[in-house]
């Protein structure tokens, strides 16, 4: 075959030259033919799941895999999050989420919702203290009242 041992024709009739040993490993899933836009997505979303130093380290890997991704969003989104990497790092140490406020508000906007039919908007802050407030006021019949617990979902 002209070309030498390592060249080889496919059927579009162009020439592929195998690659030199030396070349960087290609990670597993894609030599599989997998869908590697996913594992990208879904190592940022492992990154930001897991907290503190091991999760700043996934971060920092995924950074360096978006850069050299050739998918433009993802590439733009790699930008962004190093513009904005101090205070993710931050967030990542610590821990805390604003999950609590963000559930917390939507309940609130639910209750706003079924409230357009109230006279006043006392009424609809009665509600939202008796669902979110932890206000718990003494009922006839029972002896103490029971605590509401809170919770994320």
């Amino acid at each position: 075959m002209p070309g030498g041992p390592q060249a080889s024709v496919s059927k579009t009739g162009l020439r592929h030259q195998a690659k030199p040993s030396s070349a960087r490993p290609t990670p597993i899933f894609i030599r599989r033919g997998g869908p590697w836009q996913w594992s990208l997505k879904e190592e940022l979303r492992l990154a930001i799941r897991t907290k503190g130093d091991e999760g700043i380290a996934l971060l920092a890997h995924w950074l360096n895999w978006a850069s050299h991704c050739r998918i433009r969003p993802f590439v733009e989104l790699g930008r962004k999050i190093r513009r904005h990497r101090v205070p993710i790092e931050a967030a990542l140490r610590s821990g805390s989420s604003n999950a609590l406020v963000e559930s917390t508000n939507t309940k609130i906007r639910v209750l706003t919702r079924t409230a357009f039919g109230f006279r006043s908007p006392e009424a609809l802050i009665a509600m939202a203290m008796l669902a979110v407030g932890g206000v718990c006021p003494e009922l006839p019949g029972r002896d103490t009242p029971v605590p509401l617990e809170l919770s994320a979902a």
